[in-house]
Parts: structure tokens; sequence; C-alpha cells
């Protein structure tokens, strides 16, 4: 048996269990530089607010409503989504974190599932505060299918179990359209409305030859996984990654190219510290500028270019040094940036790194790997960027994005810490 368990309306979510006066009030949460909504609570959705909405357009609206706004505090929603996982991980030894508000779980037959998922959800939200819905089926698409009727049908209680083989799954299936299937697109949605196949239950009684032809391989099995043929298994370990990227957009737009540094050192050093992480090494690195589209009175201009590196790494300095030089090939006076990004590339395991005849003696990369195993412990023992390298300045520089209505990071930083007066 499979269990997808997602927490609801996560970022609000988060932001409410520091802040319970805020329980059955509209709460929205805003994308990087406070520019759009990301996030909605459910008496906001109630309201009309989308995703997407321009911050600035709806700011009156938001205050006539009464809305609570917060910037996104990413640091807390990890750390919750760490917490979250944690409490998972007492129901079930195997999990599959889907997404930082998802996961999968796997359990051996034989319980009683509907108590189990009310189990889970009065203990996620004893532990961490995080409102959650479970969804039971005997194959992940099953489970994420389950885990849609448990959110969206109230009677339910947040918790759903797929019914046993026969004419109530049948029915069941009947109520979701193609296009709700996890894992059919768009673009495959409207290829299969097209062949007459209209809801989940179309999908799950399409032949096997059909399935191949219309949605390749994968979509076949899909297609066996709605007829409770288990084909998709938990993944206990992430894929290696085929890229690290770290793009983001400044709070003010910058012109000079000793400033621009800063961001891009400050990008380059979370890229290394994230191969340190999974012990990979980076073969390219590319490094791309933008303009503001959304200001066409200014010039536009959106450079990029890479470079293999002669020997793979994760130093970052060195990967520092090699941004540097690609930032001054590409950069040219007279614009506004707005946005650098840097792309790590030809990812490979660490211990498999293949020297080159000028890299590094043994013993330098032995300094060099204890070198940034004791800034990464510091960094995490007292906060990101606490040990960094002099290029990326300083801590809270001028450029950073704006995050006027952001909350404290009250899991993560000590003096954010909650305090309690009794």
């Amino acid at each position: 048996m499979f269990a997808l368990v997602d927490c609801n309306n996560f970022y609000a979510s988060c932001e409410r269990v520091f802040q319970p006066r805020l329980e059955g009030r509209p709460v929205v949460v805003l994308s990087n530089n406070d520019g759009c909504v990301i996030a909605r609570s459910a008496e906001a959705k109630a309201l009309g607010y989308e995703i997407g909405d321009a911050f600035h357009l709806i700011l009156d609206r938001l205050k006539r409503d009464g809305v609570t706004v917060f910037s996104s505090n990413y640091t807390l929603y990890h750390d919750m989504s760490q917490r979250v996982q944690a409490t998972l991980g007492l129901f079930a030894e195997t999990l599959e974190n889907y997404s930082i508000d998802e996961c999968f779980l796997h359990f051996k037959p034989g319980a009683d599932w509907g108590p189990l998922g009310r189990e889970i959800k009065r203990t996620v939200r004893k532990h961490t505060g995080i409102p959650v819905c479970a969804g039971f089926g005997v194959t992940k698409v099953l489970a994420k299918l389950a885990n849609r009727t448990a959110k969206k049908r109230p009677e339910h209680g947040g918790v759903f179990v797929v019914p046993d083989a026969g004419e109530a799954r049948d029915a069941w299936l009947r109520t979701f359209a193609v296009g709700d299937v996890w894992g059919i697109g768009r673009q495959l949605s409207g290829r299969l409305q097209a062949a007459g196949v209209l809801t989940a239950y179309d999908l799950s009684r399409l032949s096997d030859t059909s399935a191949r032809s219309m949605l390749t391989v994968v979509g076949a099995r899909i297609v066996m996984e709605l007829r409770g043929v288990a084909c998709l298994q938990i993944e206990e370990i992430a894929p290696e990654k085929k890229g690290i990227g770290s793009a983001k957009s400044f709070g003010v737009p910058l012109e000079d190219l000793e400033t621009l540094y800063e961001p891009l050192s400050a990008y380059v050093s979370r890229i290394a510290e994230k191969l340190r992480d999974q012990r990979s090494v980076c073969g390219h690195l590319r490094v791309f500028l933008e303009t503001n589209p959304f200001v066409p009175s200014d010039p536009q201009y959106h450079p990029s270019t890479g470079c293999d590196l002669p020997t793979p790494t994760n130093y970052t300095p060195d990967l520092c040094t090699t941004a540097a030089r690609l930032m001054q090939r590409i950069y040219r006076p007279g614009y506004r940036y707005k946005k650098v990004g840097v792309m790590a590339l030809e990812i490979a395991p660490e211990s498999d790194t293949q020297l080159s005849f000028d890299a590094p003696t043994p013993e330098e990369i032995d300094r060099r790997r204890r070198l940034m195993a004791v800034m990464d412990k510091l960094n995490r023992e007292h906060g990101r960027g606490t040990i960094r390298v002099a290029s990326a300045g300083e801590r809270s520089p001028a450029w950073q994005m704006r995050q006027a209505l952001r909350s404290p990071c009250f899991t993560t930083r000590w003096a954010d810490i909650p305090e309690a007066a009794a």
C-alpha cells in the first residue's frame, strides 16, 4: 500500500504555526521580490485570489479584504518540511520526499488504512502544527488521486482510501478528468480527449498497445497503475541532478561590474555547497545576465556564456574565479541588470573525478576539502553566509531580494526563536 501525504496550503500554514491569530483568516504568500501571489490559505482562495496575481495590482484589494500578506520565507518552509517528513518517518520505514509539501509512504499490507491516515493527520498536526491530507492506494498514481479526493471533498475528513478493484473503484475513477491523472500533462490530455479518453476510468481501460502508442512506455505504466498494478516504486535516493542552478532577481537594478560580482559569488557559493552536500563536482559552468523585460523603456540585453573546467570541482574559490571571468566576457556597460544566474553542468560523483595535468596535488585537494568542510559546518551551525568568500560582499547587501513582509526564521535562527510569557 502507498500513501501520499500532502500539506494543506503549506506556505500559508507555516506562517500560521507561529502566529495562531491568523487561524481562520485569509493569508497569501508572495514570490521573490514580492512580485506575485504564490500561495493562499483556504480563506484567501474563497475570496477569489489566484496564483500569479501581481502584488502591486491587488494591494488595495488585499487591504480592503483584511488579507495578511507575507514575503516568501524559504528557510522556514524548508525546515518545516523536514519536520513533517521526520514525523511521517514514525509511520513508514520507506519514504519519498516528492516535493516540499508532499511525501509518498510505502507500507506492508494488512493495516486498517482509514484509522492509520487519521492518526498520521493528528500526529503531524501535533508535532509540527501543519494540517495534512492523506490518500491511500495500491499504486502511487492511485494514491495521488486518493489524496486529491481527501483534499477536495470535506466529507472524507482529509483521508481517503481507494476502494478495492470493482464497481466502486470504477465509479470513483469516473469522477476524475483524464487531465487530473498524475503524469498526464496538457498536451497528452488533449490527445487523449481527441481519442475519446475523457476520464481516469477511460484511461485505465485503454489497451496496452494503444497506451504505448499514444503515451510511450512511461504513459503505459500510468495506465497499469490506474488498474492497480504497481509500476512506480518509491525512490529512496533522489536521482542525481544533471544541473544545479541559482538565479534570483535583485531588489534594485545593478549597473557596474564590481557590484555584479557580489551576487554572482553568492550564487556560485550556494551551488558549490549543494555540490558538496551530494558529494559531486561539476565540469561546466555557465553564467547569464538579464535586464528587466517589464521596463521596455530600458535598453534590453540578455547574454550568456559558459566554459568547461580544466578539472571538475566543487571548490568555491575556483568556481567563483571562473564565474567572474565568464561575467567579464558578457558584461556591457550602459544596462540596468535585474538578474544574474549561474548553472553548474556535467555533474559527476566526486570520487570519479578525472584529474588533468595542471590539477592541484593530492595534498592540496585534501587541504581544500577540509577547508570547505569547516566552512560548511560553520554555516550550518551559525547561519548561511557566516563564512563566505570576500567577493560575495556583505551578509545583507543592498541588492538582495525585496522581502519587506518576511516573517522571522523561527526555527533556524537563535534571534528569531519565539518567546513565551506565562
